[in-house]
């Protein structure tokens, strides 16, 4: 992917203490397994308890530990990966400013924010546990950059388009929540059934990763970003973070009505829809009859 030398974010807010962090999944202090994570989110899905609490009962642990966040640091110049970062949402910025514009109206730029382990945050604590995730209370993007490590080392998903397409994603949460789209999908949670709420998850994951592949369509045009291996990079990114290859990982049974966010072949196909038409209605996934 081509990024140095690419303008910069100016909405990272870095937390991190010194930089750095080293990888895997921490809670209070003690490392845990994909499979955990797993029944953290399928639980929590189907019982609506807060997977943070789960994951801190299943470690032995008890109440996450919340890094204290203090004043946010600029990201040190020569920190490749804050760097990279701060770019790709630099790019994203671009691309979204643009189409809200074409139609009309003013795109908000949300703040990304780096941090170590655990963090509060306006939608609770947050754990780097949980991988990357968009708060819509404070219009933030949160990631522990270990995740990284992660992506690559533990779920086979190397490359820094994929790394750039998880960003994208949880930027694609924030145009939902701009758009009106997740607060209707969240005020539907204790009008319809458990199963019910996992399709409209589902659907709502899988616009983000269309909307994901809306900004790589973009980008690609405006500043031809991508390199040879790219694509494929993300898409075996969304391969591999699909509910049933993350529940086929840990080891247990794909209970499709657990799903949260889609199995890796619509992953892939709705991040593809995006990246070959570049339209924002392609990616309407609320009503397509099949996924």
């Amino acid at each position: 992917m081509r990024w140095e030398g690419n303008r910069e974010s100016s909405n990272v807010e870095d937390y991190r203490q010194g930089g750095g962090g080293g990888g895997g999944f921490h809670l209070g202090g003690r490392s845990i397994g994909i499979g955990t994570i797993v029944i953290a989110l399928v639980g929590g899905a189907i019982f609506g308890i807060n997977p943070l609490t789960i994951l801190s009962i299943l470690s032995g642990g008890g109440a996450p530990q919340v890094q204290q966040q203090g004043t946010p640091q600029p990201v040190p110049a020569n920190d490749q990966m804050g760097r990279f970062v701060s770019t790709v949402l630099a790019d994203t910025e671009d691309v979204w400013k643009d189409l809200f514009k074409q139609s009309g109206a003013q795109y908000r730029e949300p703040k990304l924010v780096l941090f170590r382990g655990a963090i509060g945050t306006a939608c609770g604590q947050g754990q780097a546990a949980m991988g990357p995730f968009y708060c819509p209370a404070d219009e933030k993007v949160y990631i522990d950059l270990s995740f990284y490590e992660t992506l690559k080392s533990r779920l086979g998903a190397p490359g820094d388009f994929a790394q750039a397409y998880v960003i994208a994603h949880e930027v694609g949460h924030h145009v939902q929540h701009q758009l009106g789209i997740t607060e209707r999908v969240h005020g539907l949670r204790g009008r319809v059934s458990a199963a019910e709420q996992n399709s409209m998850s589902v659907r709502l994951e899988l616009q983000a990763d269309c909307f994901a592949g809306v900004w790589g369509h973009h980008a690609q045009n405006s500043r031809q970003i991508l390199e040879q291996g790219d694509v494929e990079e993300a898409m075996n990114a969304a391969a591999r973070i699909g509910d049933d290859a993350l529940q086929k990982s840990s080891g247990r049974a794909v209970v499709p009505e657990s799903f949260t966010h889609g199995t890796s072949q619509q992953r892939q196909r709705w991040f593809t829809t995006g990246l070959k038409t570049g339209s924002v209605k392609s990616c309407d996934t609320f009503s397509a009859k099949a996924l």
